[in-house]
């Protein structure tokens, strides 16, 4: 049968982990390597070991000699199907295998896999027939680091090998080149640099955000709510802690309680009684209010009026539920548009967490949004609008795809039924029925969705946006509001994010511009630098200036001299560093050294500030940098 190119680089690379694996056990010997399991990544294959000692870069070219000498013998591969028993006995000195086998259902078929007459390996395959297969091969070490056995903190530490393998050395070549851009390009990195935030041990996962980096957040978050006023949406705010009751309605306390927050308060207990990780809740009742909760280590059942357990909110929409729900509604209110920026908290796996990427606390331009069914088509339009405006002004395009039901969904499957359709129907109009994707059970707990992936500076994608259609939630809060003959409906909510989370929004953005932000982003947009202490008189009526009209300035009035106050600048990347001396002075200039070492000489301060306000006013991604293009 042929392969298709994926089918064949998972075949490659997974028959190269057993070479990497053999290449282990002859460097540091069969008696003193514990070997784990190999899979192929993305871009090539791990393999986790026990070793007697830890693996350093020192060891890397070792290692993939000892892989390319093992690759000249030209080895057969042979597969054999073997007992349960015989598995044991091959692996009886391997305590990983062994448990592996051990845990296989009782009626699988277990094979092995000699590479030579001297390695062994569980494995279900396929693999290449002899390694003269795999003697074009092109890899190299990417890393080592610590991997917890079958990923259980309580487990062994393994030494995880991480390998690039590409089927020829020019695509590995291009992948390294890839790698480097995209290090150069590393928001933790650049982060640090420009002194827009940090992360400390006391808060994992939890960012601070330092002066210049809560400029950006703020410009960030001025430019959405420009662009929700002007689609008609207002803005509130709600607790950040709610009592449990509130996400045992919505369906949060069932489907997600390992990733929220809790905070337990029992009578007579104390925090440090409750393994929260270990409550199970027993719900009865169509809305979810269960009588009873059971909680760890053999405590008693206790009646819920005892109870007053508290959680952060892992996300919004309870709390805009209750925003609607606190007075009767007409239809001719609706859509009714609460857009939230509150901070949220999840709790993720410390392996999960990567800077601003993945954190366990962070904003999301949120909104959710209570329609009639016969206004979806046209507001989901709007969302859409909106997200082409906001990610044009990035620079940045986007993938559609529809996730549909999960297995763990809430409801009735008749009404997921009709809101899939409903928004089958309106991406086949706006985009076509092959411009846009499905994926399979991946939708909330309480809807189908519609997720926008933006593509980065090189390529790689991010799911950010997202449009999702519920008739579960305004079911479970007992949503109504009076049709125009009369009766009580139930309303449909649109849950919606462009930018999603503002942390990782921000981690792309650092990534997608390296750093050189364009000027309404800047978290300074203007840095002043008086030549002499006798010119700051005039530098700081220019920043007086500039500021009134809302631009970001940093000014240097030090005795330092030019040279020292510039590059103390450049290395913050602001787009324009004004120098004022004697003739700027006298004559009202400024002269200008643009991001990038272009200059402008002598223009006049009422021009130089038309360039600002042209720039903000219309979230321009490049500079001005000739006076022909100012406005």
């Amino acid at each position: 049968m042929a392969l298709d190119k994926e089918q064949y680089l998972a075949v490659y690379r997974h028959s190269l982990s057993h070479i990497l694996a053999k290449a282990v056990i002859e460097i540091f010997g069969k008696e003193n390597v514990q070997y784990a399991i190999g899979p192929q990544i993305e871009d090539g294959f791990y393999y986790d070991f026990t070793l007697p000692r830890p693996v350093s870069t020192d060891d890397f070219k070792t290692i993939e000699n000892k892989m390319r000498e093992i690759l000249k013998r030209k080895e057969d591969w042979t597969v054999k199907e073997v007992s349960r028993t015989e598995a044991l006995e091959i692996f009886r000195d391997q305590k990983f295998k062994t448990e592996l086998i051990n845990d296989l259902p009782e009626d699988e078929k277990i094979t092995i896999y000699y590479t030579g007459d001297d390695y062994v390996d569980l494995c279900r395959g396929p693999h290449v027939e002899n390694s003269a297969e795999l003697l074009s091969a092109a890899f190299q070490i990417k890393s080592v680091s610590a991997a917890y056995w079958r990923g259980d903190e309580k487990r062994d530490i393994l030494q995880r090998i991480y390998v690039y393998a590409y089927p020829s050395k020019q695509e590995l070549k291009e992948h390294l080149a890839f790698v480097k851009e995209a290090m150069e390009r590393d928001h933790k990195k650049i982060g640090k640099e420009l002194e827009l935030f940090m992360f400390n041990e006391t808060a994992p996962g939890m960012p601070y955000w330092l002066p210049r980096g809560w400029k950006m957040y703020q410009a960030l978050l001025k430019y959405s709510r420009e662009v929700q006023a002007r689609h008609g949406y207002s803005e509130i705010a709600a607790p950040l802690i709610n009592n449990k009751r509130l996400w045992l309605i919505s369906g949060h306390w069932a489907h997600y309680l390992h990733n929220m927050f809790i905070v337990p308060g029992i009578d007579g207990y104390t925090t440090a009684d409750v393994n929260v990780d270990n409550v199970v809740e027993r719900l009865d009742g169509e809305d979810g209010d269960g009588k009873t909760t059971t909680l760890a280590k053999d405590t008693p059942v206790y009646n819920r009026e005892n109870i007053d357990t508290m959680a952060a909110k892992p996300m919004n929409c309870p709390n805009a539920m209750m925003t609607y729900k606190r007075k009767k509604r007409s239809y001719k209110e609706l859509p009714i548009r609460y857009s939230e920026y509150d901070v949220l908290h999840r709790k993720e796996k410390s392996g999960q967490m990567n800077g601003l990427l993945r954190v366990q606390e962070f904003r999301q331009d949120d909104d959710h949004t209570f329609v009639m069914e016969s206004q979806i088509k046209d507001e989901i339009a709007d969302i859409i609008a909106i997200a082409d405006e906001i990610y044009s002004t990035f620079g940045v395009t986007y993938r559609v795809e529809l996730s549909t039901r999960p297995d763990d969904f809430m409801g009735d499957i008749e009404v997921w039924n009709r809101a899939e359709a409903a928004l089958k129907d309106i991406l086949d109009e706006k985009y076509g029925k092959d411009g846009y994707e499905i994926n399979e059970g991946d939708g909330a707990f309480y809807g189908p969705k519609i997720d926008l992936q933006i593509k980065d500076a090189i390529g790689r994608e991010w799911q950010c946006g997202t449009v999702q259609l519920d008739f579960q939630l305004p079911h479970n809060f007992g949503l109504t509001y009076t049709a125009e003959d009369g009766t009580e409906r139930m309303p449909v909510v649109l849950h919606r994010a462009i930018y999603g989370s503002l942390e990782r929004f921000i981690g792309i953005i650092i990534e997608n511009f390296k750093g050189n932000f364009p000027f309404w982003l800047s978290p300074y947009q203007v840095a002043i630098v008086p030549i002499r202490t006798e010119h700051n008189a005039y530098a700081k009526e220019v920043q007086e200036i500039l500021e009134d009209a809302g631009i970001r300035v940093e000014a240097d009035y030090s005795d330092n001299n030019m040279k020292t106050k510039i590059k103390g600048f450049k290395t913050y990347k602001d787009p324009y560093i004004i120098v004022l001396g004697d003739k700027e002075a006298e004559n009202r200039t400024v002269s200008i050294n643009i991001r990038g070492n272009k200059q402008l000489q002598g223009v006049p301060l009422e021009t130089f500030l038309r360039m600002c306000r042209q720039m903000n006013k219309e979230h321009s991604l490049d500079l001005i940098e000739s006076l022909d293009q100012v406005k």
